[in-house]
């Protein structure tokens, strides 16, 4: 990775060179959105809870909800644990999400989940390791390894703005099955979470991050 304070994956370069002489249509989404890239909020617990905050809700009402949490306490395995089902309730979240919240807590603290492990896992290891949380699915954990871990290699086939733009740029592609979209992201590797990247750009200028 690049300097720790700016959480920038150190292989964009290379990524964006080689998949622009590979992929025409990624030599022209590369060009037409430079100095951008990827970029990690760094905290794997914050990180994951913000996932379960905003899951199924508006980015506003997330953000609403998150602010509420932090002010009510900090955002750490332990100050969640130690957090009563309707103080976190008051803040916005339902119940089903109250327990999501505690049931991260409770991998951290515990050490069910290590992130000091995560260096050495495999991708498929690690979402094998993030599903098992209540409210991490594949989905969420895919998108943990591209923004929070920085994984270069990660084509989540199972994002709505993923197909969406696949099928805008690549019309010959269809039918978009995921087996066909897995197919077709080999023309990336080992660089699919950075195509992945720019295909959201083409939809939304707007950087996302979790």
């Amino acid at each position: 990775m690049s300097d720790a304070n700016h959480l920038q994956p150190d292989y964009w370069s290379l990524a964006t060179m080689q998949l622009a002489q590979t992929d025409a249509v990624m030599a022209e989404l590369i060009a037409r959105f430079p100095n951008v890239q990827l970029q990690s909020r760094g905290d794997a617990f914050e990180t994951l809870a913000r996932a379960i905050t905003g899951q199924q809700i508006s980015i506003k009402a997330a953000d609403t909800i998150w602010q509420r949490l932090r002010n009510l306490s900090a955002v750490t395995p332990a100050d969640i644990a130690a957090q009563s089902v309707a103080d976190l309730r008051a803040c916005g979240y339902s119940q089903r999400k109250v327990e999501y919240l505690h049931d991260l807590a409770r991998h951290f603290v515990t050490g069910l989940v290590t992130p000091d492990s995560w260096n050495a896992m495999t991708d498929a290891e690690i979402i094998a390791s993030l599903t098992q949380i209540r409210g991490i699915g594949q989905w969420s954990a895919e998108m943990f390894l591209m923004f929070n871990l920085l994984r270069p290699d990660v084509l989540p086939v199972d994002d709505i703005g993923l197909q969406r733009a696949i099928a805008l740029h690549y019309p010959h592609t269809l039918p978009h099955s995921k087996a066909r979209l897995r197919l077709h992201g080999e023309l990336w590797r080992p660089w699919r979470s950075v195509a992945t990247w720019y295909l959201w750009r083409s939809l939304d200028p707007v950087q996302v991050a979790y």
